[in-house]
């Protein structure tokens, strides 16, 4: 299958130079979400917890839009500003992947754009 960009309802376009949701090979890669409203700009407020969430429900939002969803993740990247959030963070993350939560990685950063405190990227799979 070649590359496929995908566009329509629930994917709305940053206006950026990146797609949102890109599929090949029946595997589905997902630009960084971050903790924000969709349609909005800003990290919501709450801090990580509430970032969090808006984040992991922005990817569900985009999983959605083509027809999968959380069990369809087969992989993660986390990117995390402070570290000493990372067990309110997991214990959120932990609420959306409950059973056989896809492989991760969770990385340490200086900094993310804004004033967004967590940033995930995901890659799902469809189903054969």
């Amino acid at each position: 299958m070649p590359k496929q960009v995908h566009r329509g309802p629930g994917i709305l376009d940053s206006g950026l130079p990146f797609s949102q949701v890109v599929e090949a090979n029946g595997f589905v890669f997902m630009a960084g979400q971050v903790g924000d409203a969709p349609g909005t700009h800003g990290a919501v407020a709450g801090g990580v917890a509430a970032q969090t969430r808006a984040m992991l429900d922005n990817v569900g939002r985009l999983l959605r839009a083509v027809g999968l969803d959380y069990g369809d993740v087969v992989r993660s990247t986390v990117y995390l500003v402070d570290f000493d959030a990372f067990a309110e963070y997991n214990a959120i993350y932990r609420e959306y992947f409950p059973i056989d939560p896809p492989a991760r990685a969770t990385v340490g950063v200086a900094r993310l754009v804004g004033d967004y405190l967590v940033e995930i990227e995901v890659t799902a799979a469809r189903r054969a």
